[in-house]
Parts: structure tokens; sequence; C-alpha cells
């Protein structure tokens, strides 16, 4: 048997292998997508939390983030190598901020690892949890990314949604 003849004997395997994808009409097929840093564990992270964010600026009326099912959220850790490169081929960027203790000095060496390279995102939506309080901390982090690095971070919505009072 020839190499070409096992190739394709291997690819017909391969494809009798994979499920049937979903046509466009059945599934919102991601048009946006939004890179993200400082999302634990990098790559490999979890960015269901993005996603949440973006449902919760959908539902308060927030017209840019269109329908969240279009997005793909895709985490990077800002010390990849690729960070330069998808800076020239992708426009949209976030920074995850995370509500624990140490969620704003993570996103602080994140921001100032990203300042090390030349080429990398110079403007980037601040991305968080639902936060009581934390607008101040925000602000600083924001203040502190244009100051030192630069680096513009575009702040929407901060607070938790008040109970219905009855």
């Amino acid at each position: 048997m020839s190499q070409s003849d096992q190739a394709a004997g291997l690819r017909r395997w391969a494809e009798s292998m994979t499920p049937p994808q979903p046509s466009p009409s059945q599934e919102a097929t991601p048009s946006r997508v939004l890179l993200t840093l400082g999302l634990p564990e990098g790559a490999d992270s979890d960015v269901e939390p993005v996603m949440d964010a973006l449902c919760r600026w959908h539902e308060r009326g927030q017209s840019w983030v269109g329908d969240p099912a279009a997005w793909r959220v895709v985490a990077l850790d800002a010390q990849s190598p690729h960070v330069a490169a998808l800076a020239s081929q992708q426009k949209r960027w976030a920074l995850w901020v995370d509500d624990d203790a140490d969620g704003f000095r993570r996103a602080y060496r994140t921001l100032k690892q990203l300042a090390r390279h030349p080429g990398t995102p110079r403007r980037l939506l601040m991305v968080h949890p639902p936060l009581l309080s934390g607008a101040g901390l925000l602000g600083n982090l924001r203040d502190a990314a244009a100051h030192f690095f630069g680096i513009q971070l575009v702040m929407i919505g901060f607070t938790k949604p008040r109970g219905k009072r009855t």
C-alpha cells in the first residue's frame, strides 16, 4: 500500500471518528474574539467568568456587547511569546481582575509583564466579577496602568445589582 493510500485511509478513519458539527442555524458561531490576560492558570483558564461579565453587561443594556454567544473568549498568558503577534491581528483585549484578596495585585503584575514587551496591546477592557465595592481600586489600577505602563484600561460598571425592595 502506498503512503498516499495510507494517508487517505487515515483521513477517512479520522472523519468517521469526528462527531458531526452543528450547522450555523443550530448554534451561534462566535464572531468576536476577546483575548483575555490575567485569568488564573494562563491559557488553560476557565473563561466562564469573562462570559458571565459579558452577559451581565448585555443584560444591563451595554449595546456594544450584542449577543454574548457571539463572543469567543481566549485566555492568554501575558508572558506568551505570541502576544505581540496576536496584538497585530486582534483588536479586542481584556484584563481579568479577580475579586479575591490578591486580585488587584495579580492584575498589576500582569500589566507590568505586558508592558515589558514591545508591540503588545495598549488598550484593554477591564473585566471583573460583580463587586459590592472596589470602584476605587479599579480606578487606581486604571490610573497606575496609564501612568506607569502607558496602557489604557476601559472600565464598565462595577457594582452588583441591588436586590428588589419589597
